[in-house]
């Protein structure tokens, strides 16, 4: 099993953020699959420091089995579970915490419906603008995206590593997502990217673990 860096984030983001759990490889699964609940072990395995569910089909009652089912494999392994936009789920489901898109509820909302321990995520593209409007309510990350070609949304909003290196000034840590591959993700780690989200990389992959393991040990690297 690859070993994970575990340092603490910058001194004021560690006393800021305490739910913050390490630095690594944020795998995010990919919909409906009937191996589900086994690759995601097997990207834990290989090193992944957090793991969100992401499903956007309709099916309630599998989506619900499925995100409780991931509850309970996080909390065995000790990586925290975000759901992707839906606060409802994550509360029933007994998740970590949530992830927020520009359409979902706000912040404070999904705050008082989580816990004032849950872990918030909010997705802010390509806009610091955007990040410095969410930063105030104190998200526990910041994501921005894309930076690469993404099969998974082709014509998301392209960011660059200059958005992550102005974030860096707002004191929160910051995920990386969009087409993101263990050979480009170093260059999005050096501008200051606590996390690299990954969907097809990881899950999309003949041998998951050792996927996962190809971006744990970025963050091994000296400095990293």
């Amino acid at each position: 099993m690859a070993t994970l860096n575990c340092a603490p984030l910058h001194d004021a983001q560690a006393m800021t953020h305490p739910r913050w759990p390490r630095r690594g490889l944020y795998a995010i699964t990919d919909g409906p699959r009937d191996d589900l609940i086994e690759v995601c072990a097997l990207a834990i395995e290989g090193g992944a420091a957090m793991l969100q569910y992401r499903d956007k089909t309709t099916d309630r009652e599998r989506r619900h089995a499925e995100a409780a089912a991931l509850a309970r494999l996080c909390a065995q392994r000790g990586v925290p579970l975000i759901v992707n936009d839906d606060v409802e789920l994550a509360a029933t489901a007994g998740a970590d915490g949530v992830h927020l898109g520009e359409d979902d509820e706000g912040i404070a909302a999904a705050r008082a419906r989580l816990g004032a321990h849950t872990l918030i995520g909010v997705s802010c593209y390509d806009s610091i603008e955007r990040a410095r409007t969410l930063a105030v309510q104190r998200p526990d990350y910041l994501a921005f995206g894309a930076f690469f070609p993404s099969p998974t949304k082709p014509l998301a909003r392209r960011a660059s590593a200059a958005t992550l290196r102005e974030a860096r000034t707002l004191g929160l840590p910051l995920v990386a997502i969009g087409g993101i591959t263990a050979d480009n993700a170093r260059s999005l780690i050096d501008a200051g990217a606590d996390a690299v989200a990954v969907i097809s990389a990881v899950f999309g992959a003949r041998d998951v673990r050792a996927a996962a393991a190809r971006f744990a040990q970025l963050f091994e690297w000296p400095g990293s």
